[in-house]
Parts: structure tokens; C-alpha cells; sequence
């Protein structure tokens, strides 16, 4: 019998973060490549649910272009000047279809290790047992500002007690509230309707609905999960970059498992978007980010960054940076490359040592061996550019595109002055500084001839060591 999909999923985003300490919403921070807020909406849209929910308000227009920008489909709801975990959830409910009936799952924006597969089985835990409310828990060795489990005698849930409103013998319980749920839509619903916020912290909890759906008659249980790390928060920036270390480690070993090689996990960095092909060896230092493609049998790094690149297989790039550029089929990059946005590199083509482009399309088989700016150029297949070239492409007011022939030589420390086309089978003598197209086959020199003036040490200086 397969699952039903929720009816909805509430996201709750409405917190300001005080101890993040940050003019960015708390919510907006990133690990892997991806917001806080990011991770919650994914693990929420893999539940498939009718609607999604996710609440604002500190922060509010960023956090709302954010839900926007990341899934156009899901809903914005604004908490009012009420406070709690409570209200925020009726304020979810308020941007649903009235008598919307199913289960509503509630989770938090800050909680990025959650994952799709755990709101799945707490779904099918909830729905199969036919539970009012289900709440995820956990225990912990130190269970310091979370709620407490209350449990009677047989094991089910008589409620959550929140720390500050705990007694001395709740405070002793270790098994906690992850602060995520599943509820009867119904129940949730009636239930916050009648929720008070008479506590110490006057707020309306949304705890609180677990002993009201029991007086009426409801079951309440616990869902138990063993992975500590997908119920934590974000609460600082301490707390940010150890979940962010522990997301990577997980990625990491993803990655491991399905054939990659990486031999520093500890300097590895994966974004959680990136995809590596089997056999690819993944060396130290290397940080893999945004949407990046690595191909199979590749090798990436040592001391590699690539952001939003596509890799091809057997493809070898070590000590550079990339970004927004494709590099082909058994291409090398590096050492000490910078592929700015727009760079195409082709099958066996080269980008060498200390070399920078940026909107460069460099054909299969050509290079760019060494010592290079080559900015707005279309370079054809085997053509070769000797070290030191410049591809002077800004006069001043406009950028201005320059291109090269296939199988042609520019010659070292040539400044190609934009724009100028050298043809199929040209070459350019080193040293030169051109202006004008060359034709196919020809060869063009744009340098001053050599001339010797004899005595000119004797006369200009004499009494030196050189006279």
C-alpha cells in the first residue's frame, strides 16, 4: 500500500536569529551550497505534498524572494505580531484551502540536515497508525532548551514541556522534541484555535496542541529517530559550520560510496548540487560548488576551486579557479589558471600556467600554454598561442571580440589589440603588437626592425663597469 502525500508541509521561517548576529536572516545563511531555508524546502517538496507553506517574517521580503526564487509553486504565509511555534503554524494554516482534510507536516527553516526520507517515514508512521499527532524525537545526552517528551505508563505521548515551564523532574528527561511534526489537518486546526498563550515565555506553542488532540480523544506518538544531526537547528554561526562540516562529510562519503575517489575528505568541499562520474580522483583542497558537472575518470585538484562548471571526462585541472566555463573531454587546466564566466575549453585543449580567460572559446586541441590573457576570443581548434600573449580586448569605453584560425600561431608576448581576426593557418611573429587582420597562410610581424649603434657605450657610458 503506498503512503499518501501530505496535504501539506508548513515551513516554519519566521525566527529573527538574534545570535546568528547577522543583517542576514537567519534562514538565509548557507551550507552545501544551498540556504538553511533551501535544504527545508527540498526535504519538504521530496514528501510530494499538495501544498507547500513556508511562514516569514523577520526579514520578510528577502526571505519570501527567496522562497519564490527557489520553488515559484510554494506558499508564503506572514506571522502576525503573535509569538510561537503555535501561531506561525495557524498562520500556515491560513494561506491553505479551508477544510483542507489529510496530514500537515510542520518542520523549520533552520533544521538542514532533515532529509526527505525521514518526513517520509514519519508520514507513513503517522498515517498508518492512524495518529492524531506523531512527533519526531530524539534522545540526547545533554538536552539543554529543548522541550521535554512527557510519557504515562505505556509508552505514549502525553505531551511536551518546554524548559523554562519544566519541573525539576522533567528537566532530567533526555528523550526531546525536534520541534517536527505530523497532525490530522483537522485536529491542528481546531486545536490551535483554542491554544492560549499562558506560559512563561507568552507564546503560543504549538506543543500544546498534543494535549489538547488527547483530551479529545486523539493519539498522540513519538517517531523516534536515530540520526541526532537531522533534528539539529542553527541557532549561531557555531553551530552553522559544524553542520556545515557535518553535511560534507555526508556528501563526501556519498560520492566515496558511488566511486569517486577523494583522498582528503577533510580539505574536500561538495556542494550539494554537484554530480562526479565513477573513477574521478577528487585531490586535496579542492572545493566543488554550485551546480558543477565532473565527468568520469577525471582528475580535479590539488588546491581547485569550480563553481557552476561543467568538467569532461578524463579532464585534468589542478591549482585553478573556474567559474561559469566548460571544460571539454580530456582537456587540461592549471597550474595557476583563472577560467572566468564564458570560457569553453574544447576536447584536449589547454589552459597553462598562469593564465586568465574570460568569454574565450578555445577549440578542441588548441592552447594556451602559458603566461596568457585571453578575454573575448574565439581560439580555433589546434591553433597555438605562444606565452606572454595578451588579447588586448578593452579600449577604454567597449569590450571587442577577437578570433584565431584554426591550426594558426601567435607567436610569444603578442598583444592582439581587438578586434582582429587571424585566419586558418596564420602565424604572428613573436613580439608583435597587431592591429590588423592576418589572411590565411600569411604570416604577420607588427614590431619595430632591430638596430645596433656602434660606440653608443663608449659615448653614453663611459667610466661605467660596462665601458
Amino acid at each position: 500500500m503506498n503512503t499518501p502525500r501530505p496535504a501539506a508541509v508548513i515551513i516554519l521561517a519566521a525566527g529573527e536569529g538574534t545570535r546568528m548576529k547577522s543583517s542576514t536572516p537567519k534562514v538565509l545563511h548557507r551550507i552545501a551550497g544551498r540556504t538553511l531555508l533551501g535544504h527545508a524546502m527540498a526535504a519538504a517538496r521530496a514528501t510530494n505534498p499538495e501544498h507547500l507553506v513556508v511562514v516569514v517574517r523577520h526579514g520578510r521580503d528577502a526571505v519570501a524572494e527567496h522562497v519564490t526564487s527557489v520553488d515559484p509553486q510554494a506558499l508564503v504565509a506572514d506571522q502576525d505580531e503573535v509569538k510561537g511555534t503555535g501561531r506561525a503554524a495557524e498562520c500556515g494554516l491560513g494561506v491553505l484551502p479551508e477544510g483542507l482534510t489529510g496530514t500537515v507536516l510542520v518542520t523549520y527553516g533552520d533544521v538542514p540536515l532533515l532529509t526527505g526520507e525521514t518526513l517520509a517515514d514519519l508520514l507513513a508512521s503517522h498515517t498508518t497508525q492512524g495518529s492524531a499527532v506523531t512527533v519526531v524525537t530524539a534522545h540526547v545526552s545533554d538536552p539543554t532548551g529543548y522541550g521535554r517528551i512527557l510519557r504515562d505508563a505505556d509508552g505514549s505521548v502525553t505531551g511536551i514541556v518546554e524548559q523554562k515551564d519544566a519541573t525539576p523532574e522533567q528537566v532530567a528527561v533526555r528523550e526531546i522534541n525536534s520541534g517536527i511534526y505530523a497532525f490530522d489537518a483537522t485536529v491542528l486546526r481546531a486545536s490551535l484555535a483554542v491554544v492560549g498563550t499562558d506560559n512563561a515565555q507568552g507564546e503560543k506553542y504549538l506543543t500544546d496542541v498534543l494535549a489538547i488532540a488527547r483530551s479529545e480523544g486523539g493519539t498522540v506518538r513519538a517517531h523516534l529517530v536515530e540520526d541526532l544531526w537531522q533534528t539539529e537547528g542553527v541557532n549561531d554561526r557555531v553551530q552553522l559550520a559544524a553542520l556545515g562540516r557535518e553535511l560534507n562529510r555526508r556528501i563526501c562519503e556519498r560520492w566515496m560510496r558511488d566511486g569517486v575517489t577523494i583522498v582528503d575528505p577533510a580539505t574536500t568541499w561538495i556542494d550539494t548540487d554537484v554530480t562526479i562520474g565513477a573513477d574521478t580522483t577528487i585531490e586535496p583542497g579542492t572545493q566543488l560548488l554550485g551546480a558543477t558537472t565532473i565527468g568520469s575518470a577525471a582528475t580535479v585538484g590539488p588546491e581547485v576551486t569550480i563553481v557552476d562548471c561543467e568538467v569532461g571526462d578524463r579532464a585534468h585541472v589542478r591549482r585553478a579557479e573556474a567559474h561559469l566555463a566548460v571544460i571539454g573531454e580530456a582537456a587540461t587546466v592549471g597550474p595557476y589558471s583563472y577560467l572566468r564566466p564564458g570560457t569553453e575549453l574544447g576536447a584536449k585543449g589547454k589552459i597553462g600556467g598562469f593564465v586568465e580567460t574570460k568569454n574565450a572559446q578555445i577549440g578542441d586541441g588548441a592552447k594556451v600554454p602559458h603566461l596568457t590573457y585571453a578575454g573575448d576570443v574565439t581560439i580555433g581548434e589546434g591553433a597555438n598561442i605562444g606565452a606572454g600573449t595578451i588579447f588586448a580586448n578593452y579600449d577604454g569605453v567597449a569590450k571587442h571580440h577577437s578570433s584565431v584560425g584554426r591550426h594558426s600561431f601567435i607567436g610569444s608576448q603578442t598583444v592582439v589589440v581587438a578586434p582582429v581576426t587571424v585566419a586558418d593557418g596564420a602565424y604572428v611573429g613573436a613580439g608583435s603588437t597587431l592591429e590588423s587582420d592576418v589572411g590565411p597562410g600569411q604570416i604577420a610581424v607588427a614590431r619595430a626592425r632591430q638596430r645596433n649603434v656602434d660606440g653608443w657605450v663608449e659615448r653614453r657610458r663611459a667610466g661605467t663597469a660596462t665601458a
